[in-house]
């Protein structure tokens, strides 16, 4: 690249700006446009590290975008690949090995390219490029607007992915195991050590999967908290601010990553609106979980006249809110401010959302329920008595009319709590 002509070199960087200005559900189509002149290739496919443990977006060969599993990137991200660096190899996506280029930027959000042409430095290339975008990406979590709060608790980022194609591994083994005894060919004593060896080597594997779920998802509260003390270290740093951290019980119920996520994004909020009143020196903050529940309490020692028109508490407010939270502020002349917050772990049942549905046939509707309790196409097409394709032809239909860029954005019009 650095033979560039200035001309190409400014063409590449007003395409990098397009990207970086692209709304969340865009940029893989810009991402995607931008490389395909230096990297081409047929998919593409990116996990990104924010609320909910990642947010996964695609575009290109759907044969890829879509059968590639949550599994299979979170080994990437997890295992295979160390942060900023470049691997290529087959991934075997719908029993088809695909030649892929993994990326894996510095802060752990992950690049996967279908059927790369290109050398070494277009690798190099691609890393730097995908540090960029991770980064911004990043950046546009980290200051966790209340929308993308919203969206988050409503789809869990690619927790329900993950748990679907876990119920899938579990249909697999047993219908492989009813398989084997009901098998004609084998005698009884044979159908029962097939079953058994079966039945072992899934379990093994379904306890993995299961592992890589739970971490792919959870964040455990003392590693949750750990981050929440490096996220306030600038304030203690740039600030004659001393900041008291009142640890959470290790044995504490792990948080979901975007609980874990809001939760530091409020913690930060609230401690910013407290400092920014005159005569803040000290301030305490305490996390607990009561199993249900994550449990904040953040207090100064200041003057205790904290404004409820203050913008930045306004902020923590909406935040709160978009978690599906509760917070209690009490302000005492001359005692300081405490902020009690409570925030539930687990998202909200679904509710009924007539108006955003009432556009759909019926049997969109009764795709659309099953999507909404995790089901895949094929336990859908298995329960309602019709083809895989079939199933994907209503799905595509449901998306178009909702105006949803995704099967968890859609999922969210009916999860989410309809909002005043």
């Amino acid at each position: 690249m650095s033979s560039a002509h200035p001309a190409e070199q400014i063409a590449l960087l007003r395409r990098l700006s397009t990207v970086l200005d692209a709304p969340r559900s865009a940029v893989t189509r810009e991402l995607s446009a931008l490389l395909a002149p230096i990297a081409p290739h047929t998919a593409l496919v990116v996990v990104t590290a924010d609320a909910g443990g990642g947010e996964r977006h695609g575009t290109g060969d759907a044969a890829f975008v879509d059968a590639v599993s949550a599994l299979q990137l979170d080994h990437l991200r997890r295992i295979v690949l160390r942060p900023g660096s470049v691997g290529r190899d087959a991934l075997p996506v719908a029993g088809v090995a695909r030649p892929t280029l993994q990326v894996l930027a510095r802060n752990g959000a992950l690049l996967v390219l279908a059927d790369p042409v290109g050398e070494p430095a277009t690798d190099e290339f691609a890393l730097h490029l995908w540090n960029v975008v991770a980064s911004h990406l990043q950046k546009v979590a980290d200051a966790a607007p209340p929308d993308y709060l919203h969206l988050a608790r409503a789809t869990s980022g690619v927790r329900m992915d993950a748990l679907t194609e876990l119920a899938d591994e579990y249909s697999t083994t047993l219908e492989s195991v009813l398989a084997t005894l009901r098998s004609g060919v084998l005698d009884d004593s044979s159908a029962r050590r097939r079953a058994t060896v079966t039945a072992a080597d899934g379990l093994v594997h379904l306890r993995t999967a299961s592992d890589r779920v739970r971490t792919y998802t959870e964040e455990p509260v003392t590693t949750a908290f750990a981050r929440l003390r490096d996220d306030l270290h600038p304030l203690v740093t740039y600030r004659d601010l001393q900041v008291q951290f009142v640890e959470p019980p290790a044995d504490g119920r792990p948080l979901p990553g975007e609980v874990a996520h809001g939760a530091r994004a409020v913690v930060r909020g609230a401690v910013l609106a407290l400092v920014d009143v005159a005569d803040v020196s000290r301030v305490r903050v305490q996390w607990d979980c009561d199993g249900t529940n994550l449990l904040i309490n953040v207090r100064d020692d200041g003057p205790g006249d904290l404004s409820e028109a203050n913008t930045l508490l306004q902020l923590v407010r909406q935040r709160i809110h978009a978690l599906d939270g509760r917070m209690s502020v009490a302000a005492t002349p001359g005692w300081g401010t405490e902020m009690a917050i409570v925030i539930p772990l687990d998202p909200p049942h679904a509710v009924s959302a007539p108006m955003t549905a009432a556009g759909l046939r019926p049997r969109e509707r009764e795709v659309i329920e099953l999507l909404t309790v995790g089901r895949s196409n094929r336990a859908i097409a298995q329960e309602l008595g019709i083809s895989e394709n079939t199933v994907k032809f209503h799905v595509s239909r449901i998306l178009r009319k909702l105006g949803a860029a995704s099967r968890a954005e859609a999922v969210s019009m009916l999860l989410s709590p309809r909002r005043p």
